[in-house]
């Protein structure tokens, strides 16, 4: 007897060089096929948190990640994650069971029509119809997930497909194609030339590096830019650790973080008197940008992106349409051909102009970093983390408050080191299966989560899976009881804010431990350090429940002299 067709699959994904599939039994006739040939199951709670969990791996891996789940509503719960990888260019291959193939079309249980559910948050939706064509559909699906700008793909299996005979395909598949990106374009050479010209001759240029240069390829060739010529490199949210952020070029993250006591308050007019930005691996997004304003009318803006329709999306510029480790490599290698001497003349004053907005920044936040008092201030918890990274450590946050307290605070040591947040679609309660993700990636780094406790109620039953896993993420909750950014948002637009903005008292130290993770709750500034060590030192699920100032607030430009007149006046005196 042959194999079946579900038994087709797995030997397809075990091609593909796939280890772990992130699923929950169904397709229960592919999973029971994957784990006799030893791809392991990780089995989450809930489809919306299984698909971030491949998200999370894909990131860390530079694997195309493959999540699974069951037809109808499971199916819909795999819309959120699928939207944030398609909208963060992360690639995933979801498994999605059907119905039988004669029950299409008829009121099946829990049918739905998947094409049209999957249209939006998907670059590839396709549906395996005949017993012959499982290799070409899995090999399609990866193709699609992993070129061009990188993306989900949906394939269908309907459930009685999976039970047939695999008929043998008259032309044997052997490649592997679970690396992305699996192509690597690069521009012409004349416009690599052109560009290189433009550098060259600019007397203020800069970089701006997005989620495209994260990867360790593209991570190193921004690097040499920034080193070749001699460029200052802003990175946004999503770039965040792609260049080491103690280069004395390195300016830090931009953005939206803008406001009282911050880095980018004291950076931005460096992006704001460029004659030149070369924008590498980004959307050129709202928060990337802070609404469009930061990039001064008039500069010349050069665009390195693998998608031609996001090069000047919002920006006319001269177009380099490539993979950015490719092309940045290739810009290298053209500049090293080129005069930069008004580059080298110019890099000393650069840098001393980043030194004095880095120092001017931690003057600024001082107070906050290093304040005792009670509840705590979140700035106070990262400088307790920043003291215990390594180059290796994976820090993950959650939506809203949490993505930007890592980011706005935490410095990279290094080009490479990761930062993972959920910013394409910027959904809540995403940071811990990311961070579950990124461990089953690289079970030997340390991952700490960073979430609000507004997220985490979100996504607090994968603490189960952690501990039945053995997936050892150690969890930071900052709980302030309140959902932060919702209540001075609305009080800034509408004079007040609604009554689901605060929540009741939740113990979640008690549900870690009723889940078996270790816990700690830090009620004052000093036990942090103390509790984040015994975490990290466990070596299994940790959480660190910290009690949170709820006034605190990251500094975006939305509270810029509203909710934070006062910093405003503070930082401006002391600058």
């Amino acid at each position: 007897m042959g194999e079946t067709v579900a038994q087709a699959i797995a030997r397809a994904l075990k091609r593909h060089g796939v280890q772990v599939v992130f699923g929950q039994s169904l397709p229960s006739a592919v999973l029971l096929a994957c784990e006799t040939i030893g791809i392991r199951q990780l089995a989450y709670r809930q489809e919306n948190m299984g698909g971030a969990m491949a998200d999370g791996f894909a990131r860390v891996s530079s694997r195309i990640a493959v999540v699974a789940a069951q037809n109808g509503p499971a199916a819909t719960l795999l819309v959120p994650p699928l939207a944030e990888a398609f909208k963060a260019s992360v690639p995933i291959v979801a498994l999605v069971q059907e119905v039988e193939r004669p029950q299409i079309d008829r009121n099946a249980f829990q049918e739905l029509d998947h094409f049209a559910l999957f249209s939006s948050c998907a670059k590839w939706v396709r549906r395996i119809i005949t017993a012959d064509r499982a290799d070409d559909y899995v090999d399609q699906a990866f193709v699609a997930a992993g070129s061009g700008r990188p993306g989900p793909a949906v394939l269908l299996l309907p459930a009685d497909l999976l039970r047939e005979r695999a008929i043998t395909p008259r032309h044997t598949r052997r490649v592997s194609l679970d690396r992305w990106p699996i192509d690597r374009s690069r521009p012409e050479d004349s416009v690599l030339r052109e560009a290189a010209d433009f550098i060259a001759a600019a007397g203020a240029p800069v970089a701006v590096a997005g989620g495209g240069t994260t990867s360790p390829a593209a991570s190193a060739a921004i690097s040499r830019l920034q080193e070749t010529a001699h460029l200052p490199v802003f990175t946004t949210n999503m770039g965040k650790g792609a260049v080491d952020e103690c280069h004395p070029l390195s300016c830090g993250v931009l953005g939206s973080l803008t406001g009282a006591r911050s880095l980018g308050r004291r950076t931005k007019p460096i992006l704001g008197e460029a004659d030149l930005v070369l924008l590498v691996g980004t959307r050129t997004n709202q928060n990337g940008t802070d609404s469009w304003r930061q990039i001064t009318p008039g500069a010349r803006i050069i665009h390195i992106d693998v998608d031609p329709t996001e090069v000047g999306r919002n920006y006319e510029a001269l177009r380099l349409v490539g993979d950015a480790a490719v092309t940045l490599n290739a810009l290298c290698e053209t500049l090293e051909r080129l005069d930069l001497s008004r580059r080298r003349t110019a890099r000393a004053q650069a840098e001393k102009r980043i030194a004095a907005a880095w120092a001017a920044f931690e003057a600024d936040r001082a107070s906050l970093a290093g304040s005792n008092n009670r509840p705590i201030r979140p700035e106070r918890v990262m400088r307790e983390l920043q003291t215990r990274l390594t180059p290796k450590t994976i820090v993950v946050a959650d939506a809203s408050y949490p993505s930007m307290w890592i980011v706005g605070q935490l410095r990279a040591q290094r080009a490479g080191h990761r930062f993972l947040t959920p910013r394409g679609l910027a959904g809540l309660g995403w940071g811990l299966p990311l961070a579950i993700g990124a461990k089953v990636a690289r079970p030997d780094a340390p991952v700490v989560a960073v979430a609000g406790d507004g997220g985490f109620a979100h996504s607090w039953a994968e603490l189960e899976t952690m501990v039945r896993s053995c997936v050892s993420v150690v969890v930071i909750v900052l709980n302030n009881g309140v959902l932060g950014f919702q209540k001075y948002a609305e009080t800034i637009k509408f004079g007040a804010y609604t009554s689901a903005c605060h929540f009741a008292p939740v113990d979640h130290a008690a549900i870690a431990r009723a889940c078996g993770c270790g816990a700690t709750v830090v009620r004052a500034p000093g036990d942090i350090g103390p509790a984040l060590d015994e975490a990290l030192a466990s070596g299994r699920p940790w959480l660190v429940e910290v009690v949170a100032d709820p006034d605190a607030h990251p500094a975006l430009s939305l509270f810029d002299g509203t909710v934070d007149q006062n910093a405003v006046r503070d930082v401006e005196s002391v600058g």
